[in-house]
């Protein structure tokens, strides 16, 4: 059993290592303005995450992986923003209800009041954003206030999943969460707000770390209920 154990905390290791490496690869792509290395690690980015999931936990979650593998889709999509753009909007927004539909599990019951209560801060925030960036959004405006507020949604139900249980790996997932929303709205103000700024690597970055965080509690918790 010990030597399973270590087997298995090697190849954790070695995925660690893997999706760590692609990460700083796809920024010194995205940091350099190198098409070829955004072109070949940014797929593979939701790839060496899956593939570190699977080999950290006994009973993969279909649900997980269907979020890993929509997102992989909308990583490629916005690869090329100016044809694929909704495409890869839809690929997360389907993510996003996937991620909550996940939370929802950890915890049983949960009143409208309970949620529009913690809503409040979230949609103030996507409320904010909105105002900025209304005037350039035109034919995307209803696209973007529906993907506003599934992701308002997404954090909503991460944050009542803390509140409910404070156990470590639900504050990850919080904190993933609020990251994600953070990369998701930078993608909105840098394209329709900041148009001639590059805030490519501020996206990369809390797309990354908050995929990983969340990656991180579900494997937590998956572990949790192996035992």
């Amino acid at each position: 059993m010990e030597q399973v154990n270590q087997q298995k905390s090697k190849k954790v290791a070695v995925f660690s290592i893997l999706f760590l490496l692609v990460s700083v690869m796809e920024l010194n792509g995205v940091y350099q303005k190198k098409e070829v290395l955004e072109f070949i690690f940014k797929p593979l980015l939701m790839v060496s995450l899956a593939a570190l999931y699977l080999v950290s936990v006994k009973k993969p979650s279909f649900l997980f992986i269907s979020a890993l593998f929509f997102s992989f889709w909308g990583d490629v999509m916005l690869l090329f923003p100016e044809k694929y753009f909704v495409l890869g909007l839809v690929s997360f927004l389907i993510t996003h209800l996937i991620y909550m539909k996940i939370i929802k599990s950890f915890f049983s019951h949960l009143s409208i009041a309970t949620f529009i209560k913690y809503s409040i801060v979230f949609l103030v925030y996507f409320g904010a954003i909105i105002f900025l960036i209304k005037d350039n959004l035109n034919e995307l405006l209803i696209p973007v206030i529906v993907y506003g507020l599934v992701i308002s949604s997404f954090g909503t139900f991460a944050l009542i999943n803390y509140i409910k249980n404070k156990a470590t790996e639900n504050l990850w997932l919080l904190i993933g969460a609020v990251i994600f929303i953070l990369s998701d709205s930078t993608i909105a103000i840098n394209k329709f707000y900041l148009i001639e700024a590059d805030l490519g690597v501020i996206i990369m970055v809390t797309y990354i770390v908050a995929q990983y965080l969340i990656c991180k509690a579900i494997i937590s918790k998956s572990l949790k209920s192996e035992l």
